[in-house]
């Protein structure tokens, strides 16, 4: 299960809105606590694609991947995953993301039709990369989860 306020989801949804009709990417900042993740914030990449490949695919470079780690590491957070969007598209994950992915991340995609959100999902890969599971999304207070 992951655990996100309303807020966070307000957050991805301005953010894959704002980027449509390309896909948006970024970091999920929070805590692991069992089997759970809790997110407490989130940390906006840049999609590295050339402009004609950010409609179906998004790049996020390494040393951006590193800055959001080392922004976790300094407010004793860790990232528990990553969003990205999907331009005119259902939030199931493709080929391509399970190809990219890690088995201990939870993946929020935002499904985008029109330039507007209709719908939003967080999955998680099976240990042996062999497909992704729909992961139940809880909402949570900040300040509570601030607290972890």
């Amino acid at each position: 299960m992951i655990e996100v306020d309303q807020n966070i989801i307000n957050t991805i949804s301005a953010h894959a809105e704002r980027d449509y009709p390309h896909e948006c990417g970024g970091m999920l900042i929070g805590k692991f606590e069992d089997e759970n993740r809790y997110v407490i914030e989130t940390f906006p990449l840049e999609n590295a694609r050339d402009e004609a490949d950010r409609y179906d695919r998004i790049l996020i470079l390494p040393k951006d991947v590193m800055k959001a780690e080392r922004y976790a590491r300094e407010k004793d957070l860790d990232v528990v995953g990553y969003y990205h969007s999907h331009p005119d598209d259902k939030a199931i994950p493709s080929q391509y993301d399970l190809d990219h992915a890690l088995p201990v991340w939870s993946y929020i995609i935002a499904s985008v039709i029109g330039g507007k959100v209709v719908d939003i999902r967080s999955w998680l890969m099976e240990d042996d990369r062999s497909r992704f599971n729909e992961e139940r999304i809880e909402g949570i207070d900040l300040k509570t989860a601030a607290g972890r």
